[in-house]
């Protein structure tokens, strides 16, 4: 435990932006999974489901959860393959 009052705030902040940032990243696995399964199984709401997790990956990104970097590649792919169901489909 810190000695000092200023490093036991320091703890303090670390471990409550540590559980926001558990909670951004379990909302955004979760909807990517979401979007997945509907991509699997052919569902009409998979685009509105692949919407819901891009829009929850770029909020991750704009509070600093994820890197900048991290969100386009996991847009970038789930974006490729509801488009490769969208083909399939039509």
């Amino acid at each position: 435990m810190p000695i000092k009052a200023s490093a036991y705030k320091a703890l303090r902040q670390s471990r409550k932006l540590t559980e926001r940032n558990k909670n951004r990243k379990r909302i955004v696995r979760e909807l990517i999974k979401k979007s997945l399964t509907a991509v699997q199984q052919a569902e009409t709401d998979a685009v509105k489901q692949a919407q819901l997790a891009c829009t929850a990956i770029d909020k991750a990104v704009q509070k600093g959860t994820l890197h900048a970097n991290t969100g386009a590649r996991k847009k970038s792919r789930l974006m490729k393959k509801v488009n490769s169901f969208l083909k399939a489909k039509a």
